[in-house]
């Protein structure tokens, strides 16, 4: 028997900023337009991060600019 394998569908990509972390052995990064902090710091070990490039599948994100939302805020 012949299982046909359905063909990968090839995601356009563009070059994207991100956040990335510091420290050399820590794989840690961010996309910047989901990063609620205009400086981020890593969330596997809390280091400091460097804004860079990476060439990433496009991501619409539906809230425009999530570094001005209120963190912390109550919920009413």
């Amino acid at each position: 028997m012949y299982f046909r394998r359905k063909l990968l569908e090839d995601l356009p990509q563009e070059n994207t900023k991100i956040w990335s972390c510091k420290k050399d052995d820590c794989t840690g990064w961010i996309r910047d337009n989901f990063a609620f902090e205009y400086v981020p710091t890593c969330h596997q070990c809390l280091s400091p991060m460097i804004s860079s490039v990476k060439m990433l599948p496009l991501l619409a994100n539906s809230n425009i600019n999530m570094k001005s939302l209120n963190k912390g805020r109550q919920i009413s």
